[in-house]
């Protein structure tokens, strides 16, 4: 796979989950938060805007550094399996 095919991926897997972490806002099957925080956690990869906005939230909010660092830990996961790279130790 391509660099640009790469980056691709994970701006669209991170936009699909911030839409699902909207929508899990609302409705009691999904867990928003958690969507969110991952979505953000690829996003963030890739984009100077989620990047910023990681950081802010974390200063503000210190406790929820274990939230973002479990779904960037989970977001690795899955990029990896989709693009067929081994998971960093």
């Amino acid at each position: 796979m391509t660099p640009r095919t790469k980056r691709l991926i994970k701006i669209i897997l991170g936009w699909v989950f911030l839409v699902l972490g909207v929508l899990g806002l609302f409705l009691p099957i999904l867990q928003g938060v958690l969507f969110l925080a991952i979505g953000l956690a690829i996003l963030a990869q890739e984009q100077p805007w989620a990047h910023r906005l990681m950081t802010r939230i974390r200063q503000r909010f210190p406790h929820m550094a274990g939230v973002f660092d479990n779904a960037h830990r989970k977001a690795e996961a899955w990029i990896c399996k989709i693009t067929h790279r081994r998971p960093k130790p």
